[in-house]
């Protein structure tokens, strides 16, 4: 089949366009520049900016099915979760109509709407909803999290040997490795009408992460409790200096303080042992 990769040179992207691939898939691969991921197969590159409707003529023409892993992860001064991960993906999919594409398939977060106050979970839910009223049949997977987000986030704390998690309760996540993810939406993209909320096989609290992080560095853990409304705080001084970062505040107070358990579990991967590697520990 056919298929149009959105974002496909990302951190979920690339590993997507292996998996599609290695099923034996013709690809485009449509993202804001190209990279080299020594890949051999049937793809073509098409460079995507999903803010321009007129950009997008003709990506999906002959296509079976667009995937789509577009979204704002990083603070920008100039563009917002609604402009990318809403209206970017609606433009995405207009084309997608026009061109009379049958099916859709999104990745998005688990708990997007659940979560009206945070940008780049809201801007999710909205797109969404106009997936599932646009006449084409649609599955939207709403991942976890992933390996490598978790590490990124606690591996600078555990450098300064000190881990700051937020509120006094325990919270939980089976996050998923990209790899494994990347296989489940290959193996699902064609279903009719699904929301898959996906996870990967172990389930730990953070503060177990943060001691299996520590121990993987060679260190003794050093974990301490901070306030959720904090990060309040430094989200609404943000907010007026139109930095991009209010957002990314927002985000990571509610995956810190919210259970992040999907009930669809896949892959074989181990989060103990990407930790330890991460860590320079085999």
């Amino acid at each position: 089949m056919k298929i149009v990769l959105a974002g496909a040179y990302g951190n979920l992207g690339s590993d997507v366009f292996k998996a599609l691939l290695k099923a034996g898939h013709t690809v485009v691969a449509a993202d804001m520049v190209e990279r080299d991921l020594g890949l051999t197969g049937d793809f073509t590159f098409r460079k995507l900016d999903v803010t321009k409707q007129e950009a997008l003529k003709g990506l999906c023409d002959g296509a079976d099915c667009v995937i789509t892993t577009v979204g704002l992860t990083k603070t920008s001064a100039t563009v917002t979760n609604y402009d990318i991960d809403y209206q970017g993906n609606l433009n995405l999919l207009r084309e997608a109509q026009a061109a009379g594409v049958k099916h859709f398939a999104y990745i998005s977060v688990l708990k997007a709407d659940k979560a009206p106050k945070v940008p780049m979970l809201h801007a999710k839910y909205l797109f969404e909803e106009e997936l599932k009223k646009s006449g084409l049949t649609w599955c939207i997977f709403r991942p976890t999290g992933y390996f490598y987000d978790i590490v990124k986030v606690f591996k600078p704390m555990i450098e300064k040997g000190e881990v700051t998690l937020l509120g006094n309760t325990p919270v939980h996540a089976n996050v998923v490795s990209t790899e494994d993810f990347a296989d489940f939406i290959v193996a699902h993209m064609m279903d009719d009408n699904k929301t898959y909320n996906v996870g990967g096989k172990e389930t730990w609290s953070y503060e177990e992460i943060a001691k299996m992080c520590f121990a993987a560095a060679g260190k003794e853990p050093v974990i301490k409790r901070a306030p959720a409304w904090l990060f309040d705080v430094l989200a609404f001084v943000n907010k007026f200096k139109k930095n991009g970062k209010e957002a990314i505040l927002k985000f990571s107070k509610w995956t810190l303080t919210e259970e992040m358990v999907g009930d669809t579990v896949t892959g074989d991967m181990s989060f103990r042992e990407y930790i330890n590697k991460s860590f320079g520990k085999e």
